[in-house]
């Protein structure tokens, strides 16, 4: 047996990392907290504007902006991109004959990631929380990191399948939902009983009005403006129906699929920025024709259904659809601007940012969870919609600033240190050797 040395499993070096997936995961970092500041700082209207934050105006403005433009295609490119990274991890450290140890750290890194993603639920109080659900789909990665591009495609192909099926089984019972409740007014008028059926339906309306309801809101809101362990209670149910529903519900058909479309990309050299300027413009015209055409008839269905359920079960038909081909014109486009030499500065910085997309990706719920919970200023329910935007831009200055300053004097940002530490097995040097100063001699 041959033996395996230890640069066969050390860590990515710098001089190994691939500039436009860096800038690429920058961009995309800064994308999701775009959607995410939502459901930071409002209680249940992240897909109904109506519920909470406003929605006319600059509010109803921001929602249509926001949805148009990045609603999916930001997860979606995570997943792409977090598909990317695990593919260039094992696929480094078995060409370095790294063997069964490549497994070894592969898995174990994956476990590490769902321990950071239950923290992050439950203990950062955030509920959008994505890493476990990564964690849990990287597992079956493994499976398919040697297939070739176009049977990724076709596996991820069906994957959207499966869930297209299921978002048209939703609209079904959305459109059985609305004719029941009108069923249950005819029979009341006409003082008849109701059928077990119609009320299971009442009672499924009745919960649905009741979130929806002024005074639910408030009451959320109150309870997310309390000190950090009534928060804690009060969101662990919520991330406890998160991480056991939306892992099968969504995992599979909208994680999963995007990560074997990462690999397949990344297979074919168009995520490392070695197509054509004419490939990448070709990329980003189509992709943006069909998904921004497919994303407007969406918001028009829910616009004129005035965000009823219905409407908005009917404008998920053709969700997938529109974000992946959106996806593609997003990609076509951040490879022209790392290809050009056009904001040469903004582009290192983003590509800061993408270098510690974990530490960065954390910090947004830390800072938010200071900015709307009790445990800080509990602006949580204050704000309107597009007033969130006051937090997003700050952020972005910041984390734009800080993170090439920190990766001056470190070669990790601190949780990517700790997650390579915890994976490998071992403590790598953190702070890099600065050169020593000249010395100069005057006479």
């Amino acid at each position: 047996m041959d033996q395996i040395t230890p640069s066969a499993i050390a860590p990515l070096q710098e001089s190994e990392r691939i500039q436009s997936l860096d800038v690429m995961r920058g961009i995309v970092l800064f994308g999701i907290l775009l959607m995410n500041i939502n459901a930071f700082g409002l209680a249940n209207s992240y897909n109904d504007p109506t519920v909470a934050g406003g929605f006319s105006g600059w509010n109803l403005y921001t929602w249509i902006a926001t949805n148009m433009f990045f609603e999916g295609t930001m997860r979606g490119l995570f997943s792409l991109l977090f598909g990317v990274g695990m593919f260039i991890f094992l696929d480094r450290l078995t060409k370095r004959g790294a063997g069964i140890k490549a497994a070894d750290i592969f898995f174990r890194r994956l476990t590490w990631l769902l321990v950071f993603g239950l923290i992050h639920g439950y203990l950062l109080l955030w509920t959008g929380e994505i890493l476990y659900d990564y964690a849990l789909m990287g597992f079956l990665v493994y499976s398919f990191r040697n297939m070739a591009p176009k049977k990724l495609i076709l596996a991820a192909a069906i994957l959207v399948l499966g869930g297209m099926i299921w978002n048209y089984s939703d609209f079904r019972k959305s459109e059985k939902l609305a004719a029941n409740v009108a069923l249950i007014d005819t029979y009341k008028a006409e003082n008849k009983e109701l059928t077990k059926e119609l009320k299971e339906s009442q009672s499924q309306w009745e919960k649905f009005q009741e979130e929806r309801s002024p005074e639910f809101i408030a009451e959320y809101n109150t309870s997310m403006q309390k000190g950090y362990f009534d928060v804690v209670a009060f969101l662990a149910p919520i991330n406890s129906h998160y991480d056991q529903f939306m892992s099968y519900r969504y995992g599979l058909w909208d994680v999963l699929s995007m990560m074997l479309v990462g690999i397949a990309l990344f297979k074919w050299n168009i995520l490392s920025g070695k197509k054509s300027f004419g490939f990448y413009g070709g990329m980003a015209a189509i992709g943006y024709l069909i998904g921004l055409s497919i994303n407007y008839y969406e918001l028009q269905v829910v616009l004129n259904g005035q965000f009823s359920p219905v409407s908005i079960a009917k404008s998920n038909l053709t969700y997938d659809l529109g974000r992946i081909a959106t996806c593609m014109g997003h990609i076509g486009l951040i490879m022209l601007f790392s290809k050009s030499n056009f904001l040469i500065w903004l582009k290192s910085s983003l590509s800061s940012v993408g270098k510690m997309a974990l530490t960065n990706y954390i910090m947004h719920s830390v800072i938010c969870m200071i900015v709307f919970t009790g445990v800080g200023f509990g602006l949580f329910g204050k704000l309107q919609r597009y007033e969130l935007l006051y937090v997003v831009f700050p952020i972005w200055i910041f984390q734009l600033i800080l993170s090439p300053i920190w990766l001056r004097y470190f070669h990790y940002g601190p949780l990517e240190w700790v997650w390579r530490n915890l994976s490998y097995r071992k403590v790598h040097p953190m702070r890099k050797e600065l050169p020593a100063p000249v010395m100069s001699v005057y006479r």
